[in-house]
């Protein structure tokens, strides 16, 4: 069975709309990156020293970062002898392999959740512009329409405007934000936010925090606090801290998460704006080189596009094409 075969059948028990949503956010790096890479194999039949530095090229384009890109061709390059392969189209679908076990690592996408009858805390970090409230905003609707009971706290009290646009989120989804005055210690509004989730017995809390990187160790000390803060209140907590980053700004989000996940105990990744850049390979970076689960994925503006991440989805929609041009190809075959 071929490769894209296989890949078709792996999420034929996934829902439609989801694998949808994939597909329809990954539009501009489908067409950027496979469309590339097709344009490659059709021009040089012959897998050569230049066929692999222009591969290597298109790969680095797609913001798939040099090191892993290198990882990659080295691969290739053993798989190609391994194999025997000589005709470049039949590279394709070893390519497609090769992302995917790239993207799946380790990778444990569920994001983790408290034992029954215990509050849920989640706490979001990243740098400001990143698309964190609005994440924050989705997440409490999708908790709640699963029927859990959701809590916001609005941590970010620095940045004007921060507070109201999570009030916004609050209203829109039907779910209380925890605030206290602009300005305020953000840790004090976790101690709030932590003592109302006790008392309400609520199931899931979500905490926003401020993006400032002008002044870094101020940002790291304060993020530390409010890590003291809930973890005193709620031993077990915070069960995920996850980072925000924006799929646009390619390698720099890369290094964001490098400053980040040092020193702040991030567990997993959050990567917005996807469906707004040609160079979603960004994902393959950020999952190779730095050892952390990407969680979840926004896809779109709908309160609905913000996905559990999954690696098999995810190449299955960048080369959809190609998945259905090889069904089209053994059918007239068939007929």
């Amino acid at each position: 069975m071929s490769f894209f075969k296989k890949l078709k059948e792996s999420i034929a028990s996934k829902a439609e709309a989801v694998t949808n949503v994939f597909k329809e956010g990954l539009t501009k790096t489908r067409t950027a990156f496979v469309e590339a890479v097709e344009e490659l194999i059709t021009r040089r039949k012959k897998i050569d020293e230049d066929f692999y530095e222009e591969l290597e090229e298109i790969l680095i384009g797609a913001d798939v970062g040099v090191n892993t890109v290198m990882t990659l061709i080295d691969d290739l390059r053993a798989e190609v002898k391994k194999r025997k392969i000589e005709d470049a189209a039949e590279l394709q679908p070893v390519l497609s392999e090769k992302l995917v076990e790239l993207l799946k690592g380790d990778d444990h996408a569920e994001l983790t959740m408290a034992p029954p009858g215990e509050t849920t805390v989640i706490l979001f970090v990243g740098v400001n512009g990143v698309g964190k409230t609005t994440t924050i905003g989705k997440l409490a609707h999708r908790f709640k329409s699963e029927g859990k009971s959701v809590l916001l706290a609005a941590g970010d009290t620095f940045r004007a405007g921060a507070i109201e646009q999570l009030e916004v989120w609050g209203q829109r989804v039907g779910v209380e934000v925890i605030r206290q005055a602009s300005g305020s210690d953000p840790a004090a509004v976790m101690f709030d936010a932590v003592q109302a989730a006790k008392q309400r017995n609520v199931d899931v809390l979500l905490c926003d925090t401020a993006g400032r990187l002008q002044n870094k160790t101020n940002l790291m000390e304060e993020l530390n606090k409010i890590f003291r803060v809930i973890k005193r209140e709620m031993p077990n907590a915070p069960h995920e801290v996850l980072m925000v980053l924006d799929a646009t700004t390619g390698q720099n989000a890369l290094s964001q998460a490098r400053l980040f996940g040092e020193k702040s105990g991030v567990t997993g990744l959050v990567l917005t704006k996807l469906d707004g850049t040609a160079k979603g390979g960004i994902v393959v970076a950020i999952r190779n080189e730095l050892n952390l689960p990407v969680k979840l994925v926004g896809l779109g503006e709908g309160m609905n596009d913000l996905q559990t991440f999954d690696s098999v989805q995810f190449v299955h929609a960048l080369f959809a094409g190609l998945i259905k041009r090889e069904e089209e190809e053994q059918e007239s075959a068939q007929g």
